[in-house]
């Protein structure tokens, strides 16, 4: 059987976005997968519709839990390469090449949001200390830590599975990355806030940053 690249698009009530993300993103990939991480809207009969591969959680998870869901299914189905991406029309669709392209050489890539003003202060604030923690514990030089956007092989995703079920996750595959001494790459992205923020807040910062230091201690 052969090898597919596969899109992992965890949603949740993105019933406004997904037809037009699942159509985008399979001018470029093999399949995608949208996870619903039990939405109570028609997030799941508009993906089916549009084509994609479609699993369900009967309740809300979180992104850590329904990205790996998705990644998992891939794995299954005769993956080479995940990439995954956010469905609220927040990332560009048209940058998967880019991934696809730098996936070549390196066992992951990151993505990292281009600087805006549009950019909420919270996150900027945020990620950068974030940033610095990672750097400090593990050794990673990372430009944006909590970027979603990242394409990664099924090789090294049996090594960067994670544990976190909710935003965490992001930080905790950068661990491991650091941890697994896997060679990675970032690349730039431009990042379109249409919707009112709903990312990460300062509880899942501090969070966050307490797992980062449990993960070290721990040898996660």
């Amino acid at each position: 059987m052969k090898s597919k690249t596969f899109a992992i698009v965890p949603a949740y009530n993105e019933e406004k976005h997904i037809n037009k993300i699942v159509k985008e993103i399979r001018k470029y990939v093999d399949e995608v997968v949208v996870v619903d991480d039990g939405s109570n809207d028609r997030t799941k009969e508009i993906a089916e519709k549009s084509k994609a591969v479609v699993l369900k959680h009967i309740i809300n998870l979180g992104k850590g839990a329904t990205l790996k869901t998705g990644c998992d299914y891939a794995v299954k189905n005769n993956a080479k390469v995940m990439i995954a991406i956010d469905a609220d029309a927040q990332h560009d669709t048209k940058e998967i090449p880019k991934f696809l392209e730098s996936i070549k050489s390196s066992d992951i890539v990151l993505g990292y949001r281009k600087p805006s003003k549009h950019m909420p202060l919270i996150l900027k604030l945020g990620n950068g200390f974030i940033n610095k923690t990672i750097k400090f514990l593990y050794g990673v030089s990372i430009r944006d830590s909590q970027c979603g956007y990242r394409a990664f092989t099924a090789k090294a995703y049996r090594k960067l599975r994670w544990k976190a079920s909710d935003y965490s996750m992001e930080s905790e595959m950068i661990a491991k990355i650091g941890r697994h001494k896997l060679k990675y790459k970032e690349i730039p992205i431009e990042t379109i806030y249409s919707d009112k923020y709903k990312g990460t807040t300062i509880l899942d910062g501090f969070k966050i940053v307490f797992n980062l230091l449990f993960w070290k201690l721990n040898k996660n």
